[in-house]
């Protein structure tokens, strides 16, 4: 949550710091601002709103500083007000100040501040964080300062204050004295430094820099950077200096560009045949007829030994992990548990030693997961993660891993993202499968069977104008309800959470015979129910559901096999997809129903890549 940009060099910085911003805006966008240091101050514009508000209030003031640090804002504490935007001043504004993450201890902090002479004006935890660090600047004994190292009082200060802290941050900093330096930090929030020539940039994440550098240094948690035009120099609070190393960033600008879309959604939206592809290539064997992974990190001797499977994730990941459970237990005949993120790390549950964690996430960033992963290394299991983003604190602390190769993904509503994680759990499927009992064959069926998904995806993506014209006809309903069973029933609730994301219709996913124990009493005219009823070995059994609901007058859209005549003269609409393994159809039938959102939220007014309320990686509690 929350987006971080600087930029330290030659050029006005103010315009490296608009455009990261722009990138940025998925994180957060309830206000925005920037700081940059002329003339020996410190110049700040900020407001409430999106960035384009603030873009208008730099065209007319057109800042030329050449370093600086700016913010989109996801409020936490305070609304959103041009005083609550970052940056935030400290002390008589020798500094300013921006912060992803919560201070836990933020009000105790504050009342020491306030007796000791600090005012505050916004609502914030992190307006604390910088008369803190103020405060120990201005505790330093002027002797005591290092002739070689010109910037050792902020390092002193700004280390002096985190020791304080309590909750998760990513800082960047920049003090009116020292107008050459920015100072970053983080524990739990996301920061990388962009590596240049004789330039250096500042972002919570890899898309600000695309463009400009290809070469990136990752923060740890608990290190501290100051950058200057030039140099990095990385310090561990416990360690010290430490190494840093440069890194590749491995992403194009055309994955960061809307291109010919309205929108980031429907972009990638399109974009899954060939993250899908992604998601698989050079790590399928048909001489083996098995899958192969290259960073588990375990022999297979180690993996056979696992007797049991524990996912855990949040939101859209935990949906994956769902569709997971069926694919691993009904492939692999291993036992497997999802469990919420949020709850599993305040959990104690009873696992064997053989137990073996995946931690789901797009972002790698996700703080429950980050937080269950870290509970369940403690207790000594092994772990493993499924993420999107390369160099990730996840991808970094899990004991192994898979990477989806599927992009940026702008779009705050995950859709190519779960589709390749729901791939990557079919692999997995087939991996476990022939390290047990899946026979040759059947292990090379599931290997055609994946082969041609990506050309199937093309197929369901035809069901566009469906979409459109049926979400035309329901736009105005303000109650959904998504059905289906076994391996469709996760995709029930990912469809409705994708209509609940970007439309603010209320819609609910259940398993279709869960209906008649409860949710069937709200049935009316005017909630429509979304099956998804593609043939398959409870196929009849939805047929059913579909009956009950028509004899009661709700209207049903029904996501089908083509050429499937039975479920269309229930039906009031009909969305066709390829008729695909019943392993593989929880990817294939969330095409239409990523699409139907799209089309409701669009034909209602909403953002759908900036929706409200949500921001895209969620990195605080």
């Amino acid at each position: 949550m929350c987006g971080i940009v600087g930029y330290i060099g030659p050029k006005p910085a103010a315009g490296f710091l608009l455009s990261g911003l722009r990138r940025l805006e998925y994180r957060g966008y309830d206000s925005s601002g920037i700081v940059t240091i002329e003339d020996g101050e410190l110049v700040v514009e900020k407001s409430a709103g999106r960035v384009e508000r603030l873009a208008s209030l730099l065209k007319e003031s057109n800042p030329q500083g050449s370093v600086g640090v700016g913010h989109t804002r996801w409020a936490t504490h305070g609304p959103a007000t041009d005083e609550n935007a970052h940056p935030h001043l400290g002390g008589g504004q020798v500094l300013a100040l921006v912060h992803n993450g919560v201070i836990e201890n933020f009000r105790s902090l504050k009342q020491k501040l306030t007796a000791k002479g600090f005012e505050f004006h916004t609502g914030t935890d992190t307006e604390v964080v910088a008369q803190l660090v103020a405060y120990e600047l201005d505790q330093l004994d002027a002797d005591e300062a290092d002739d070689l190292d010109p910037y050792a009082p902020l390092v002193a200060a700004v280390q002096a204050a985190l020791v304080q802290l309590t909750g998760t941050y990513g800082l960047a900093i920049v003090f009116r004295d020292w107008p050459d330096a920015i100072i970053v930090a983080r524990l739990g929030s996301p920061l990388v430094i962009g590596v240049g020539n004789g330039e250096h940039y500042i972002a919570s994440d890899g898309s600000p820099l695309v463009g400009r550098t290809d070469r990136i240094v990752y923060l740890a948690d608990h290190e501290l950077a100051v950058v200057t035009a030039n140099t990095i120099r990385v310090v561990h609070r416990d360690q010290g200096d430490v190494r840093h190393d440069v890194k590749l960033l491995d992403v194009e600008s055309n994955e960061v560009e809307l291109g010919e879309y309205p929108h980031y959604m429907l972009k990638e939206i399109f974009e899954q045949p060939e993250t899908v592809r992604n998601a698989m290539r050079g790590r399928l064997d048909r001489d083996e007829a098995t899958a192969v992974f290259g960073g588990l990190n375990l022999t297979p001797q180690q993996l056979r030994n696992m007797d049991r499977f524990m996912l855990t994730a949040c939101g859209t990941s935990w949906h994956s992990s769902l569709v997971g459970e069926y694919m691993i237990e009904g492939l692999a005949r291993i036992p497997v548990e999802v469990q919420y993120a949020s709850e599993l790390r305040y959990r104690n549950p009873p696992l064997s030693p053989s137990t073996l964690l995946f931690a789901i996430t797009q972002s790698g960033e996700t703080i429950d997961t980050l937080a269950a992963l870290r509970e369940m290394k403690r207790k000594g299991h092994p772990t493993m993660s499924i993420c999107n983003v390369v160099g990730s604190t996840i991808a970094r602390e899990s004991d192994g891993g898979i990477y989806l190769h599927a992009g940026p993904e702008i779009g705050v509503a995950s859709t190519k993202a779960y589709t390749s994680q729901c791939v990557v759990m079919a692999l997995l499927a087939l991996y476990f499968g022939r390290l047990h009992h899946l026979s040759y064959e059947a292990g090379l069926r599931i290997v055609e069977d994946l082969e041609a998904l990506p050309d199937q995806i093309e197929t369901a993506l035809t069901s566009n104008r469906v979409a459109k014209e049926i979400a035309a006809k329901y736009v105005d309903c303000d109650n959904f309800l998504y059905l289906g069973r076994q391996y469709n029933f996760p995709t029930a609730l990912e469809g409705a959470l994708k209509l609940k994301e970007i439309s603010y219709i209320h819609a609910e996913g259940y398993p279709a015979a869960e209906m008649k124990h409860g949710p069937i009493a709200l049935v009316d005219e005017n909630t429509p129910s979304v099956f998804i009823v593609p043939r398959g070995g409870v196929y009849d059994k939805v047929l059913a559901n579909v009956e009950e609901i028509k004899a009661r007058g709700g209207p049903v859209i029904a996501v089908v096999d083509d050429g499937d005549d039975r479920v269309a003269e229930l039906a009031d609409d009909v969305i066709v997809m390829p008729t695909v393994a019943d392993f593989l159809q929880p990817i294939v039938a969330a095409i239409p129903l990523q699409l139907l959102a799209y089309h409701i939220a669009v034909l209602r007014g909403c953002d759908v890549d900036k929706p409200r309320n949500l921001a895209k990686s969620v990195t605080v509690e």
